[in-house]
């Protein structure tokens, strides 16, 4: 008997250990569930409210994840000549996002998703000239590229909307650090107005998970020491 208590010992120590590690993850779920709500409900109020003019250069070291989404406006002339495809797949099928240059009335450049277009018709849709006011919602840039597929601007292959890389590419200066996604045009080509506002929200089913797998390793362990 004396030979199997430090081994019981070390056993009750190992279960207890994981039951409370356990306990933790799903703890740390549910705080991430009420982060997750917090975050849908913040960006639903955002949606609501009316476009404010772009943020300038004095706000730009400031934009962050809080400022995702809001209803934005701005204006100035698109510069002809610049625009980036980005590959896209919405409910139109496979194609891109055309992304042109804006030089906003504000003196700095802006990025602007002008929407979807079908890849048959790249190049083909030059933008609007003139003095342009353009309303949307503004995103944070998408730096590198996309899962597995990194952008390649020596290419010109775009997977996602990097501010950064798209700029230096076309040679552009003092440029938003965010971009724009156009609510118009909604019919025609490109066709803007597909933004889509969508945050997974698993966290509940995991928290319950990890709950339920500490349940069931206490009540193994409480079943085997019976046992014995």
């Amino acid at each position: 008997m004396a030979s199997r208590s430090p081994r019981r010992l070390a056993a009750t120590a190992i279960v207890a250990a994981a039951v409370v590690l356990l306990i933790g993850l799903g703890i740390w779920q549910v705080e991430r569930l009420q982060w997750k709500r917090a975050l849908i409900a913040q960006t639903e109020r955002q949606l609501r409210l009316p476009p404010v003019p772009v943020p300038g250069p004095d706000r730009w070291a400031t934009i962050g994840k809080a400022d995702a989404y809001r209803p934005i406006v701005a204006r100035g002339t698109y510069r002809p000549g610049r625009d980036t495809y980005v590959q896209a797949v919405t409910e139109f099928g496979g194609g891109f996002w055309v992304v042109t240059p804006l030089d906003t009335d504000a003196g700095f450049t802006l990025l602007v998703n002008r929407g979807f277009l079908p890849a048959t018709l790249r190049g083909r849709t030059p933008p609007p000239v003139g003095p342009q006011r353009i309303t949307g919602l503004l995103r944070l840039t998408e730096p590198r590229g996309a899962f597995l597929r990194h952008n390649d601007p020596a290419a010109d292959r775009w997977y996602s909307r990097d501010v950064t890389a798209i700029a230096t590419a076309r040679g552009l200066a003092r440029t938003a650090p965010y971009f724009i996604d156009a609510r118009e045009p909604t019919s025609g080509w490109p066709r803007g107005g597909l933004t889509v506002v969508r945050f997974p929200n698993h966290h509940l089913v995991y928290a319950i998970t990890w709950f339920g797998l500490a349940a069931l390793v206490a009540f193994m362990a409480w079943r085997a020491r019976r046992r014995s």
